[in-house]
């Protein structure tokens, strides 16, 4: 619905974007297994999920498959879950040794049926935030997985 902001300040990258959706459905797309693989990721990437348990100390192993043909293993804890408002967790490569580390946090915030999505990504120290921007393009990466996100959200209410 509404365009993604993001904002780069001390360790964080920020994305929010607004959805003409309900807050259940938002949480839904986002925590369970068969509809995330359908939205997850930039523009052509697919993801295949291994394991999705979305509770404090659950883990969801994934990978998402790049257009060029290079796999990207994946692993996330869920620290905190508040259902239907809030995820933390902690990101890192499938066996701990990926360089791509950061705790996120995703909040929900739903009012008169539409919901406002803001992704906080916080990093050891700015240098490896913006690292991770250049060579992954997180800003954009991030902006794209929300757009996604709003395509799949827009078919599922039609």
């Amino acid at each position: 619905m509404a365009d993604s902001a993001n904002v780069v300040a001390g360790r964080d990258i920020v994305l929010e974007r607004t959805f003409d959706a309900p807050r259940e459905l938002v949480w839904k797309a986002w925590t369970e297994a068969e509809r995330v693989v359908v939205w997850w990721g930039p523009e052509g990437f697919t993801t295949t999920n291994h394991e999705m348990d979305v509770r404090p100390g659950g883990v969801w192993r994934f990978t998402m498959h790049g257009p060029d043909g290079v796999d990207y293993p994946n692993k996330v804890e869920f620290i905190e879950v508040v259902k239907p408002e809030r995820l933390v967790y902690n990101h890192s490569g499938e066996d701990d040794t990926e360089d791509v580390r950061f705790l996120a946090t995703i909040m929900f915030e739903e009012q008169n049926g539409i919901t406002k999505v803001t992704m906080r990504s916080t990093f050891e120290t700015a240098e490896e935030r913006d690292r991770v921007a250049e060579e992954y393009g997180a800003i954009e990466g991030g902006k794209q997985t929300l757009e996604r996100l709003g395509r799949y959200l827009s078919k599922m209410q039609r």
